[in-house]
């Protein structure tokens, strides 16, 4: 099995894009991908990024009132 990875999934695509911009602004590694069809996403998009990087997108994501539909490691 390939390596592990934290998808976050978003009810919005401007949630979606906040949420890429705000990664990039803190140092964040990840970027915007088409949600994997093991999650179902509402806008289709996901962020996907290190499983290392959960507690600081949870933190920061949360700070900037960015709304989080679902977070899963595939």
């Amino acid at each position: 099995m390939g390596e592990k990875y934290l998808y976050l999934t978003f009810s919005t695509t401007a949630d979606a894009i906040a949420c890429e911009k705000t990664c990039k602004a803190h140092g964040i590694k990840g970027r915007l991908v088409a949600a994997p069809r093991q999650m179902s996403a509402g806008c289709g998009l996901a962020f996907r990024s290190g499983l290392e990087e959960r507690e600081a997108l949870e933190g920061i994501l949360a700070s900037q009132a960015i709304n989080i539909e679902k977070i899963q490691e595939i």
